[in-house]
Order: structure tokens, then C-alpha cells, then sequence
């Protein structure tokens, strides 16, 4: 290839990069689909909403389902969760809960995943809000029309026989 040849090739690179510049350039701005977060576009980024201010409750949550983790009735703001420290284990370990009055964790966070019992925190479960989230006043995102099992039962009793 000799030098004439080169020019005219890197002459059309430049050429066909500035083309797909501009065009990129004029892309529409289509709008995206409206998802749990409403508005906005494919290409642009809204702020998030404001987090929902949480709910310092007086009692525990009945669960919606068996096996759910419960929610947590208080605040956690400025709560610092590391490898090397825990503050739900402040109150929420078997040794503090007879100072805090906090429940104490589930005896199942003190297994490992072959159900040996550990006499401490199992690493698996020291992150606490992998699974419990703190209760709020936010109002749901989404329908919802879950029924506990306790209520379809009383309502197949209260139904005539056919």
C-alpha cells in the first residue's frame, strides 16, 4: 500500500466516524418503558424518590407469608453493617436482648449451612439486611392482592356448602 493509498483510507475513517457521531448525536429521545419508577427516557437518568420515612412501631408486624424474614420497626439510619462490625447485634444478640428487651435472633442464624450450631452469628447471616428491611409509610409501587392462608381459610369455612 503506498502512502497516497493510506491517506485516502484514513481520510474515509474520519469521515465515517464524524457520520456516526452525528448521527448517534440525533438519536431520538424516545421515551422508556414507564416501569416502577415512572417518566424519563431510555437515555436519561432521573433522580431517585425520596426514601419513605421509617415507621418506629410500637409492635411487630404480623408476616405475610411463613418463612419471612420479619421487618424492622425502627429506624436504622447512620447504622454501620461491615465484616467487622454489627449494630442489630448490639441489642439483637443472644446476650444482649435480657439489657435491650430486643428480640433475639432466630436460632437458625446461629447454623451453618450444614445445620451445625455455632456459638456465635453464622458468617451467612451476619448481613442483616440482605433479608429484613425497616418498615416505612411508603405507599406500595405495585397491587398487591395476597391473602394470608388463615384468611382464605375462614373464608372457604364461611361460604354455604354447594
Amino acid at each position: 500500500m503506498n502512502s497516497k493509498q493510506v491517506f485516502s483510507l484514513a481520510g474515509a475513517l474520519i469521515v465515517l466516524v464524524c457520520g456516526l457521531a452525528t448521527v448517534a448525536e440525533q438519536f431520538p429521545n424516545t421515551p422508556g418503558p414507564d416501569g416502577i419508577r415512572k417518566g424519563g427516557t431510555l437515555f436519561e437518568e432521573l433522580p431517585a424518590p425520596q426514601l419513605a420515612d421509617p415507621v418506629n412501631a410500637q409492635g411487630r408486624r404480623v408476616r405475610a407469608y411463613p418463612e419471612q424474614p420479619p421487618t424492622i420497626p425502627h429506624t436504622i439510619r447512620d447504622y454501620q453493617i461491615t465484616k467487622n462490625n454489627n449494630r442489630c447485634l448490639e441489642c439483637h444478640n443472644r446476650i444482649q436482648t435480657a439489657v435491650s428487651g430486643a428480640p433475639m435472633i432466630s436460632i437458625t442464624h446461629f447454623m451453618d449451612r450444614d445445620f451445625q450450631a455455632l456459638a456465635d452469628v453464622a458468617p451467612r447471616r451476619y448481613f442483616c439486611l440482605q433479608c429484613h428491611v425497616p418498615q416505612t409509610s411508603a405507599k406500595s409501587s405495585v397491587g398487591n392482592t395476597f391473602k394470608d392462608v388463615d384468611i382464605l381459610l375462614r373464608n372457604q369455612q364461611q361460604q354455604p356448602a354447594q
